[in-house]
């Protein structure tokens, strides 16, 4: 017997990879129709497609109407496409605020949370090669998520953030089409363990102790790179934050991603008072691992998004 959208839609929200697989090749084709139907044929519609792909993955928990999620699909495929045709956007546009659930802001932890409730999203998301995972991290996990910063960050023209994009959210999308299922690792150890380190680290570093920080976890030959700007070793980041500090800049840890060797940490900047314009209103900390210890860290200030 087929199951209905309510059905499939309440599998997927209890964790139920194969579930939402199925919900998303019965509407491919419907999901298709409305891309091409505001983009014309070509990859922006498929990238339209493949968008709300993966912003299921991260929230299907919110559909409030099991029944209804088709429109919902249909819904964001649509924004999607509108908002494509005006120029780059900052993020990915999720369902109008009808099909949303609650409209109280999370915290950072709840955000995660929700974003990381299946272990099976970050199992995929981890077979992924290195520069796919990187970019995917990026455009879904923070708040350097535009075509343009994630090139930036990554030192790359925006092609080729867009074809490494293009190549993961097909991954994806044939992950859960083919989804069984099987249990994978609890991610939530793991993320706990991430927080508390960056924690830990962020507290050494305003104690004025980051030089012991990068001893301890950074390899001797690591690199540290800032877009349009200098590049180094880690004597490089510890001058760094030591000018910082002693301007009177504070970090405080926002959000925490993490996916085999690639990490990122965001921090709110605090200016000191009296110079309230010092600094950037937050960074992104873009670190690549070898054997757990940092073999590069990016440090990038995402431009917020206009609204």
């Amino acid at each position: 017997m087929t199951q209905s959208d309510a059905e499939l839609v309440m599998l997927a929200q209890a964790g139920d990879a194969a579930a939402l697989g199925a919900l998303l090749a019965r509407h491919e084709a419907g999901m298709r129709a409305v891309a091409v139907s505001v983009l014309g044929y070509g990859p922006d519609a498929e990238d339209a497609v493949q968008d709300t792909m993966v912003i299921a993955l991260r929230r299907i928990g919110e559909v409030r109407d099991p029944s209804a999620v088709g429109p919902w699909l249909r819904a964001i495929v649509r924004n999607n496409s509108r908002m494509a045709l005006r120029g780059p956007r900052a993020v990915p546009v999720a369902e109008p605020e009808w099909f949303a659930g609650p409209a109280d802001t999370p915290t950072p932890e709840e955000a995660l949370d929700r974003a990381v409730m299946r272990d099976w999203v970050w199992h995929s998301i981890g077979q992924l090669s290195e520069p796919d995972r990187l970019v995917t991290l990026l455009r879904y996990f923070s708040d350097a998520s535009s075509y343009e910063q994630i090139a930036a960050v990554c030192g790359v023209p925006v092609g080729t953030v867009r074809s490494r994009l293009s190549h993961a959210r097909r991954a994806l999308a044939g992950d859960l089409r083919t989804a069984a299922s099987t249990a994978h690792a609890d991610v939530t150890t793991s993320n706990d363990s991430r927080w508390r380190e960056g924690r830990d680290m962020i507290a050494t570093a305003m104690d004025g102790d980051f030089e012991r920080v990068v001893r301890a976890s950074w390899w001797p030959d690591a690199e540290m790179v800032v877009p349009g700007g200098p590049r180094g070793g880690r004597d490089l980041a510890i001058n760094g934050m030591n000018r910082d500090l002693a301007a009177g800049v504070r970090q405080r840890l926002r959000n925490v991603v993490a996916s085999g060797d690639v990490l990122i940490w965001e921090t709110d900047l605090i200016s000191p008072p009296d110079d309230p314009e010092h600094c950037p209103p937050a960074a992104l900390w873009l670190q690549v691992l070898r054997e757990g210890r940092v073999r590069q860290l990016t440090l990038f200030h995402p431009v917020p998004a206009r609204v």
